[in-house]
């Protein structure tokens, strides 16, 4: 396949209206790219933990975007990646672009699932996304201006979720992405104190970090109602790989699209100018 005929191509984003295939599904959109919705409410409808829906979403399929969901880590991701990959090559898939964490031995194997999987690949091994504290769990404690949290004082290079989906798309289009493994990280450091620092710095308003244990933390995710799943998942993240491993940063941005990666401060500015962050109540 030749770049000049890859917009020829159907694309399937799985997670397509999530913090990075939302994105990446507009991208692809916007270029011309034939693209199929990977969500449980598409036209098409697709579901992780519904094999049955796999062969129709997959059918007549080029490429797949795979954003796991929720995440890798959970129990089980590796046996449902290994058969999504398996029926992705069943059904004539030619490439897989998986979205993959920085840091998770769970994720590692997934990674080495894809790279055996005999078809085309290229991992999209992510730091902590900065839009978790604008499109996750934490933006209710940025509005209520207290953002209680563990490990407060572990520097995390937040990657920028529209470095994650300009990757993506390239990989998921141009051929010489194959084999890559790209790390993504943002060009700096901080830690997530210092991360609503700069949040409040951009909102003009006062927003103030709590460090807590887990089991506080934990109970105030619960308290905000946010879903089980999500809750043991940032658990197992702030318990586990938001430990200092994965502090020092990568080249992944670099490499893929020639250019430095957006920092957190240009985030947060351009997430306060929506006003999605103003108190809410």
């Amino acid at each position: 396949m030749t770049n000049s005929t890859a917009t020829q191509h159907l694309i399937l984003v799985t997670g397509g209206t999530g913090k990075t295939g939302g994105r990446v599904a507009a991208r692809l959109q916007q270029a011309g790219h034939p693209i199929r919705i990977g969500s449980r409410s598409a036209e098409i409808p697709f579901s992780w933990a519904d094999r049955s829906t796999w062969p129709a979403a997959l059918d007549g399929v080029h490429a797949a975007y795979v954003a796991f969901q929720p995440d890798l880590a959970v129990p089980g991701a590796p046996e449902t990646l290994r058969a999504f990959a398996a029926a992705a090559k069943q059904s004539g898939v030619h490439k897989l672009v998986l979205l993959s964490g920085r840091g998770e031995p769970e994720a590692l194997e997934c990674e080495e699932i894809v790279q055996e999987s005999g078809l085309d690949w290229t991992i999209v091994r992510c730091s902590f996304f900065a839009q978790n504290f604008s499109e996750g769990a934490f933006t209710e404690y940025i509005q209520a201006g207290e953002v209680a949290l563990p490990n407060g004082d572990v520097p995390e290079p937040f990657v920028h979720a529209d470095d994650i989906a300009d990757v993506a798309v390239l990989a998921l289009t141009e051929d010489r992405h194959q084999g890559a493994v790209y790390e993504l990280t943002g060009p700096r450091a901080l830690t997530f104190t210092a991360a609503v620092a700069e949040i409040a710095a951009a909102t003009g308003r006062d927003i103030a970090f709590i460090p807590v244990s887990r089991t506080e933390f934990v109970a105030a995710l619960t308290d905000y109602q946010v879903p089980a799943d999500v809750v043991s998942l940032l658990d197992y993240l702030f318990g586990t790989i938001l430990d200092g491993r994965n502090s020092k940063t990568a080249d992944g941005v670099r490499r893929a699209l020639g250019r430095e990666p957006r920092d957190f401060t240009e985030y947060a500015r351009e997430v306060a100018a929506t006003g999605i962050w103003n108190i809410q109540g």
